[in-house]
């Protein structure tokens, strides 16, 4: 499974959230493969994701995508994460 995290650079939050999904992964117990991005990066990265997590303020310069994207509110929050991942991946 590819997962891409969006922030706005790419540098500081994206990367904080990706080490918040991985860390989420591995407590569930599923195999991923995260990858930080800025928002222009994402949106060819998107085209070969299986999910992109990113804010709501970046959800529509995202534009259109076939991946779901799903919107967390707290980067830090990993109950929030694990969620929201639960709830997209089914388990």
């Amino acid at each position: 499974m590819k997962i891409i995290a969006v922030c706005g650079m790419g540098i500081g939050t994206s990367v904080l959230l990706k080490m918040n999904i991985d860390q989420v992964l591995a407590d569930l117990g599923v195999d991923g493969d995260v990858e930080a991005a800025d928002i222009s990066s994402a949106r060819g990265a998107a085209a070969t994701a299986d999910l992109v997590m990113t804010s709501s303020e970046l959800v529509e310069q995202l534009g259109d995508t076939d991946t779901p994207v799903v919107v967390v509110d707290n980067f830090v929050d990993q109950d929030e994460i694990r969620e929201k991942l639960i709830e997209e991946l089914d388990l």
